[in-house]
């Protein structure tokens, strides 16, 4: 199984979301990107990440969504719809491998709100996980 996160900047969600469920599903390859990179990833992913032993599992750097080969992916979950219609501008063949999640960015929230949101994406990590 081959899964690609997508959201906007590569710092909070997707990169969240691709270390949780590479510590769940350690023999599916998981990526993620976002379609405008421009900070490093969120302090906050990486601790909540730590809460979750799953640190280890977070890429270095954020990645952009156009260095990405779109058809070798089995599923690509995009956050929010305006990234689905971002992977659909790039690659209109994926749209049957897209799912869209609904989860809002973090970026401009308080960690409160921050964590709740991580929660939500955990929850959905492991839905994914075990739906395959």
């Amino acid at each position: 199984m081959k899964v690609l996160f997508v959201c906007s900047g590569n710092a909070h969600r997707s990169p969240l979301a691709e270390a949780l469920l590479k510590k769940m599903k350690p023999n599916w390859t998981v990526d993620s990107a976002g379609m405008h990179v421009a900070i490093p990833v969120a302090e906050e992913a990486k601790e909540f990440l730590r809460k979750e032993n799953a640190e280890k599992f977070l890429k270095k750097n954020p990645e952009h969504l156009s260095g990405k080969q779109l058809m070798d992916y089995d599923v690509i979950v995009a956050m929010e719809d305006r990234h689905r219609n971002y992977v659909l501008n790039l690659c209109p063949q994926c749209k049957n491998k897209i799912v869209v999640w609904n989860i809002p960015d973090p970026y401009f929230m308080d960690k409160e709100n921050t964590w709740k949101i991580y929660e939500k994406i955990k929850e959905k990590v492991i839905e994914l996980a075990n739906s395959q």
